[in-house]
C-alpha cells in the first residue's frame, strides 16, 4: 500500500494539453476520439472536458500555441510546425501528426498573385508589398533569395487583399479557395504539418514525458487507421493461394483453420481506397463471407 503522501501526488498528476481552436478543432476532436480520448466542448468554452482524469485540456489559436507551450502555460500542445517556426519557439517537437481539416496531407503556405498580375517569379517582388499572417517566415524566405520587399501583417481574410497589394502569402490545403478567388500560385514558402510539441521542462519530467509519448502513439495510430480497413473472409483450401496473392497487408494476412475441414479464415488490413476494386477480385478468386470493418487505431 502506498503512503498517503504518494497517493496524493499520484492523484495530482495532470498534463495540461493545448488543442487548436478554429479550423482544425473539429478534425482534432475527431482524431482524439479515435485515439481513445472522448472530448466534449460547448460552442463558447475554451476548456473542453475529456474522459481522462490525467488530462486538462485548453483551446488556443494555433498561432499562439507554441508560445504558451514554450512559456510553460501548457505542458504540451498540437499546432502547426509553421507557427513553431514563425514564433521561433523553444519547444520540443515530439513528432509529426500529419492531418489537416480536410485531408491527411501537409498544408502549404504559398506566394500568390492575381491571375492577371505581371509577377511570374519571386524575384519580381523586389520592392513590392506583400500581405500575410506569416510575416517572419516570409521575410526569411525572401531574404534567402535576395529579394527586398515590404511584408505587412494581415489580420485575416488575406485572399481578399490580393488585389490591394502586390502579392499575398496564404495557407492552402487544396488550392481550391485560391482558384475560386482567381489567384495564381507563384511559389511555395513552406510546407507544414501538425506537430505535437512539449515544454522542455515538462519533457524532463518522467511522468509527463510518458503521458505525452502515449498521446503521440495513440493519435498517430488513429491517423494511420483513418485510411485503412480490416477485411475478414473465408476461403477453401483450393483457392487459398489465389486469394492470398490478392491481399496486400502490413505483414502477411492472418490465416486460421475453420472447424469445417478444408476451409480457412483470413484477416488482413488494407488501404480503404483499394477496397472497391479488391472485394470483387476476392469474390471471383473464391473468397466467401467477406466483411469490411472500420479501424480506430493501428499501432505498428
Amino acid at each position: 500500500m502506498l503512503p498517503s503522501g504518494e497517493v496524493g501526488i499520484m492523484l495530482a498528476m495532470k498534463l495540461v494539453l493545448g488543442l487548436p481552436k478554429g479550423s482544425l478543432q473539429e478534425a482534432t476532436f475527431d482524431l482524439m476520439g479515435k485515439a481513445g480520448f472522448h472530448i466534449a466542448c460547448g460552442s463558447r468554452s475554451y476548456y473542453p472536458s475529456v474522459d481522462d482524469p490525467e488530462l486538462t485540456l485548453a483551446l488556443f489559436r494555433a498561432q499562439e500555441m507554441a508560445r504558451y507551450v514554450q512559456d510553460g502555460v501548457l505542458d504540451a500542445g498540437l499546432t502547426g510546425r509553421d507557427w513553431v517556426v514563425e514564433n521561433d519557439a523553444k519547444v520540443v517537437e515530439v513528432g509529426e501528426l500529419v492531418y489537416a481539416k480536410q485531408r491527411l496531407t501537409p498544408v502549404r503556405w504559398v506566394l500568390a498573385v492575381p491571375e492577371a498580375s505581371p509577377i511570374q517569379r519571386v524575384e519580381d517582388l523586389q520592392g513590392k508589398l506583400i500581405a500575410t499572417e506569416l510575416v517572419n517566415t516570409t521575410r526569411k524566405f525572401l531574404a534567402a533569395r535576395g529579394v527586398a520587399a515590404h511584408v505587412e501583417f494581415s489580420w485575416g481574410a488575406t485572399e481578399a487583399k490580393a488585389n490591394l497589394v502586390d502579392a499575398i502569402v496564404e495557407l492552402t490545403e487544396t488550392g481550391a479557395s485560391l482558384q475560386a478567388n482567381k489567384l495564381r500560385i507563384v511559389d511555395t514558402v513552406m510546407e507544414s504539418v501538425t506537430v505535437l510539441i512539449a515544454n522542455p521542462q515538462a519533457w524532463q519530467d518522467p511522468w509527463k514525458r510518458s503521458k505525452i509519448e502515449s498521446i503521440q502513439l495513440l493519435v498517430q495510430g488513429a491517423i494511420v487507421a483513418r485510411e485503412k480497413v480490416c477485411l475478414k473472409l473465408n476461403v477453401a483450401k483450393g483457392n487459398l493461394e489465389a486469394v492470398c496473392a490478392l491481399l496486400p497487408a502490413l505483414r502477411k494476412p492472418t490465416i486460421s483453420k475453420l472447424s469445417e475441414e478444408g476451409w480457412f479464415a483470413l484477416e488482413t488490413v488494407v488501404d480503404e481506397s483499394i477496397v472497391r476494386q479488391l472485394i470483387p477480385q476476392l469474390k471471383r478468386a473464391g473468397a466467401e463471407g467477406i466483411i469490411e470493418l472500420p479501424l480506430n487505431k493501428i499501432i505498428p
